[in-house]
């Protein structure tokens, strides 16, 4: 794409000479021997002179490095990827070398640049991202002979989704041989999405100039260089006076004053003001006026339609044959309004801006609708078409709603939610017939799902409301509907939601779907009124099913999962597990991936297994998890969840130094989708957890308070219990009192019918804090404790039901005790709790055998306080 060139080409640009050095020490930087790479960030008003820098920057770099170079315009900012596109069109183009480029994100960036054609599926809009700042990288190093520096003009009209590729590229730049150069107006200019990119971007920037007018002293000095020597201070001034230092003003008013001299007898200071008049707003504009009817046409149409679409295109629009259009188009170059070339663009965005805002508005609206049709007959698809769709007044049109919900499904195809949210969100303004109003807030809140859970439920709600979908429709929305609010921690109206659903709906497959659903959110609930009565109705439902279908395997999902949560028998929850299973893996259409029933099935029977002592049936599944993310790009919600899953199978084995890291990853994930998710609760107890494991208590409580662990605990049940973790915590950092209170607390889940002693384990921690303020109490407590483990039968729920019970026992009563932990344990994958029971045992023995094999274990499990205490022993 052309761009304006400097006012005054071939001089420097005045008082830029400290923005120019930096970008020279920066590509300096980046054809080191050793690469460092940067981000460079300008700033500044409206005809400040960024076009001019950038255009010096590229000139320069140009000499040593591979310049790729774009200009956003208004009329792409609704065009999904469309910089992304423009910036790497070179690369792009190169058919030999694309395959390399895509590499393994070719399913989904090949889309997103227009190379492929989308799936039927949405895109994971985080999966696309990641896919971009992966194939920039791998271009990056395509280039090392001569390193790449890509710049962006008007960054404030970029769309949304290459801002974020690009924001979510700014931190990794110093360890890339890249430079990236970025110009735009303050960020009240851009859309509101897209402003927080900005904002990242200058956060992450090596430098970021907001540039500055320039003082009268470099007015008079561009004035003489333009005018001759013979022009006087006094002209200067009047210059600086009346475009207060704009370098743009100032350049178009010096180039009117060479072609038309001012009258020498004329007073200079009036006639510059009348002048300087004529180069902004709507003076500017009227400059068409001068040049006839086709030259406003064909600028009206060209300013409709946006940069880089061909001129012939702008000239059908205005409705100019092709002598009418060569006419036109000299004069509209001969006026400075457009820059030479076959496509359109404009000589600077202002005069671009002021075209637009001159095009009468009904005309403007005919001219985007009629642009739309251009587009489209031009081969373009509908997405393309969209931004004009936009623009167009409501007025009943069922093709135009059509071709809105189909650009929609293209966005959406793509990784562009947001994007296609507008599309449906004019859909329903226009408005659609009364049938499809139904349709358009299902894909509306389908479409918001990812990005906004709360216009999901709207639009969900209202969907279900009106007349129009099917049963199978019906179902599929007040599916997705519980999902958005339980994404929205609201898991009583999620369960409720689709429990008047299910009441509602005829019997069959829909219906058991939504009777599953129904029993998974009350599940997931912190609290709910009638635990135990809600398990028996369970269990009368999936007990008699022998896993033929999908809804049946769901039901026996969340039978094996409730079952374990009640501490039932660990093979009886087994066998459930197993019938919910086709040959250990999800059946078809209930795999991670699977959307009509979401992924809270497969994932419900990896943790009913990671707590039954079943960790390699676990990890296989949560591996599964991982994998099935990354090849499909889901890495969003979805990764940081299968993430965190894989790293509660490596605290349940005890290899805590491995789960830290997993665990760590899973928060990072979580963190780039939002906050107070319920991965980050689920992420942030175990880790907590896991912690503490590893004697790290100043670590755990820190994490608690950044990430605001405790009560009130959300209405959404945390893995694993969050109060139990709470508790352990109080009890590590001294403060019994208060860890009494908290474990007095998580004995709710008792209340609930949930007696496993592994998932809630604060009857072994109050026991202990109570074993010498109420002996009586805590031996109670251990009593029942080793009644809960027998009935789980787990080795690790016995193990760690016996060495409580031999924490509290007599001196004579305690070996014989922890011997048995050992024996238990030595059966349980939790390496951590063997270890701790080893040195238990050699503590209470005086066994150094067993002391250092306790020592050796903690070391490799990572369990760093107990491997000093048994090392303290022995020594």
């Amino acid at each position: 794409m052309t761009t304006t060139p400097p006012p005054w080409p071939g001089d420097p640009l005045p008082e830029r000479e400290l923005e120019l050095a930096a970008a020279d020490r920066a590509v300096d930087a980046l054809c080191r021997t050793r690469p460092e790479g940067g981000l460079l960030v300008y700033s500044g008003a409206a005809g400040i002179g960024k076009t001019s820098v950038l255009a010096r920057v590229r000139a320069r770099a140009a000499e040593r490095c591979t310049v790729r170079t774009t200009r956003a315009d208004p009329g792409t900012t609704a065009v999904p990827f469309h910089t992304a596109r423009a910036l790497f069109a070179p690369d792009l183009a190169d058919t030999d070398g694309l395959a390399a480029l895509l590499g393994p994100h070719r399913a989904l960036a090949g889309p997103a640049l227009g190379l492929t054609t989308p799936g039927d599926e949405p895109a994971d809009p985080q999966g696309v991202q990641d896919a971009l700042v992966a194939l920039t990288a791998r271009a990056a190093r395509r280039h090392r002979a001569r390193p790449l520096v890509l710049v962006l003009d008007d960054a404030h009209w970029a769309d949304g989704e290459s801002l974020g590729w690009l924001a979510a590229l700014g931190p990794r730049l110093a360890r890339l041989p890249l430079l990236l150069v970025v110009a735009h107006r303050p960020t009240e200019h851009a859309a509101e999405e897209s402003r927080p990119h900005l904002d990242a971007l200058g956060t992450a920037a090596r430098l970021r100039v907001t540039l500055r007018a320039l003082s009268p002293e470099a007015a008079a000095g561009l004035t003489r260089r333009a005018l001759g020597t013979g022009a006087d201070a006094a002209l200067g001034r009047a210059l600086w006076d009346a475009t207060g230092g704009s370098p743009y003003e100032l350049a178009e008013l010096l180039a009117r004053l060479r072609e038309h001299p001012l009258d020498p007898g004329a007073d200079q200071a009036s006639a510059v003001r009348e002048l300087a008049a004529t180069v902004r707003g709507h003076r500017l504009a009227d400059r068409l006026g001068g040049l006839g009817p086709d030259a406003a046409r064909l600028a009206w149409a060209a300013a409709v339609l946006g940069a880089g679409i061909p001129l012939r295109l702008a000239a059908s629009l205005a409705g100019l044959s092709p002598g009418r259009q060569a006419t036109a188009t000299g004069e509209l170059r001969a006026a400075r309004v457009l820059n030479p070339g076959d496509t359109i663009d404009f000589t600077h965005p202002l005069v671009a801006g002021a075209v637009y805002d001159a095009v009468p508005r009904s005309l403007r609206t005919t001219f985007h609708g009629r642009a739309a049709w251009l587009l489209t007959a031009e081969g373009h698809s509908p997405a393309a078409a969209a931004r004009h769709l936009l623009e167009v007044h409501p007025d009943q049109d069922p093709a135009l709603v059509e071709q809105l919900r189909r650009a929609a499904r293209e966005h959406l195809a793509v990784g562009a939610p947001d994007a296609a949210r507008r599309c449906l969100e004019r859909a329903l303004r226009e408005p659609p017939e009364h049938h499809l109003r139904a349709h358009v807030h299902h894909e509306l809140g389908c479409a918001a799902l990812l990005t906004s859970p709360a216009d999901t439920v709207r639009h969900l709600r209202t969907a279900l409301e009106l007349p129009g979908l099917d049963d199978t429709l019906r179902a599929d929305a007040t599916f997705r509907l519980a999902q958005a609010l339980a994404h929205n921690q609201q898991m009583r109206e999620a369960s409720l939601s689709v429990a008047f659903a299910a009441a509602t709906t005829e019997p069959g497959p829909e219906r058991l779907r939504l009777q599953a659903a129904h029993f998974m959110y009350d599940a997931f609930r912190a609290t709910e009124d009638d635990g135990p009565g809600r398990s028996r109705r369970l269990a009368q439902l999936a007990d008699p099913l022998a896993g033929e279908t999908n809804a049946e395997r769901a039901l026996l999902t969340l039978r094996a999962f409730d079952g374990m949560l009640r501490g039932e028998n660990h093979t009886v929850v087994a066998e459930f597990c197993e019938r919910a299973l086709t040959d250990g893996h999800p059946a078809p259409g209930l795999g991670w991936t699977d959307t009509a029933w979401g992924f809270e099935y497969p994932c419900l029977a990896g943790i009913t297994y990671a707590w039954i002592d079943e960790l390699d049936r676990a990890e296989e599944l949560f591996g599964e998890a991982v994998r099935a993310y990354e090849i499909s790009g889901w890495s969003g919600g979805h990764l940081a969840f299968a993430h965190m899953l894989t790293g509660a199978v490596l605290r349940r084995r005890g290899r805590l130094a491995e789960a830290e890291t997993r665990l760590r990853e899973s928060l990072r994930l979580a963190d780039r989708i939002g906050t107070g998710l319920p991965v980050h609760w689920d992420a942030v107890c175990l880790l907590v957890d896991t912690l503490l494991a590893r004697g790290r208590t100043a670590d755990a409580q820190r994490l608690a308070e950044a990430r605001g662990f405790g009560p009130p605990y959300p209405d959404a049940m945390i893995l694993p219990d969050a109060p139990s973790v709470h508790g352990r915590l109080l009890l590590a950092l001294g403060r019994t009192d208060e860890a009494v209170a908290a474990l007095e607390a998580a004995s709710a889940v008792a209340e609930r019918g949930r007696h496993n002693p592994v998932w809630a384990p604060w009857r072994r921690d109050l026991a202990g804090a109570l074993a010498t303020r109420d002996p009586e109490r805590a031996r109670a407590l251990t009593r029942r404790l080793r009644v809960d483990a027998e009935r789980f039968g787990t080795p690790t729920a016995l193990g760690m039901a016996l060495g409580c019970e031999a924490a509290l026992a007599p001196a004579g009563a305690a070996p014989a005790l922890h011997a048995r932990a050992v024996a238990h344990l030595e059966e349980s994958p939790a390496r951590d709790e063997l270890a701790r029971a080893r040195v238990a045992l050699g503590l209470a023995t005086g066994d150094r055998d067993q002391l250092h094999r306790g020592l050796l274990l903690a070391r490799t499990c990572g369990a760093d306080a107990l491997a000093e205490q048994a090392r303290s022993a022995l020594a």
